[in-house]
């Protein structure tokens, strides 16, 4: 294909994911899956930071993961260095989907740590996903500082993430149940609820926990004043 005919094919395709609606927007992103070409990959990514709709975006990847993963991993990696949340998260869900270890060193600290609630999430999945295993017990470790971080769904992440890691995080499970913070105790409980019984919900988990918690904090009856 020439250069002009590969330009056509980029404009029509970027006008597509521009649409109004987003019907039509997943139906052209689904379109560049079902019909892989490299020249689609530039635009599949650059769609991350601005596409609002969440379907759309689990399309974008699902697309690019049908394409050639060592072209679409090379493309993918730079987005974790976006100063956009949404395109650091949306790179990281690509690949934690794309499953290739290349990715592992990418994700770093930082981004275990970022500010962005769901960008510390999805990069939670991702390393859970592609870590080593002679990595494991230092990712865990990692992890493990975020007990207690945010709201009910970060926790929930949290919380899957250490799960995946088997045997692997049940040292610092165990030494977040010893917490002098009862909301880190409270959160490692949980978590532990979680690795046992992986159907049990969050809420359920999290629920059982703070009767744990609150119940080893009360004095004993031989310790209550008259």
């Amino acid at each position: 294909m020439t250069q002009e005919g590969i330009d056509r094919v980029e404009d029509r395709l970027r006008a597509a994911l521009e649409a109004e609606s987003a019907s039509a927007r997943l139906q052209t992103a689904m379109a560049a899956g079902l019909r892989p070409d490299d020249v689609y990959i530039d635009i599949l990514v650059e769609r991350f930071v601005v596409e609002p709709d969440f379907f759309v975006r689990d399309m974008l990847t699902w697309a690019l993961i049908q394409h050639d993963p060592s072209r679409t991993l090379e493309r993918v990696l730079p987005e974790l260095q976006s100063p956009f949340p949404q395109a650091r998260s949306q790179a990281l869900h690509t690949l934690s989907k794309l499953g290739d270890q290349r990715a592992w060193p990418a994700i770093t600290t930082e981004l275990l740590h970022d500010a962005e609630d769901e960008v510390a999430r999805t990069a939670w999945r991702a390393a859970a996903a592609l870590v080593p295993e002679q990595e494991a017990a230092a990712l865990a470790e990692t992890l493990s500082t975020q007990f207690s971080r945010g709201d009910t769904a970060t926790q929930r992440g949290l919380s899957r993430a250490l799960a995946a890691l088997g045997d692997a995080a049940t040292p610092v499970i165990e030494s977040g149940k010893l917490h002098r913070d009862a909301r880190v105790r409270t959160h490692a409980v949980a978590t532990e609820r979680l690795v046992k019984d992986p159907d049990e919900g969050f809420d359920v988990a999290i629920a059982a926990a703070q009767r744990i918690v609150a119940l080893r904090g009360a004095p004993l009856v031989e310790d209550v004043e008259d």
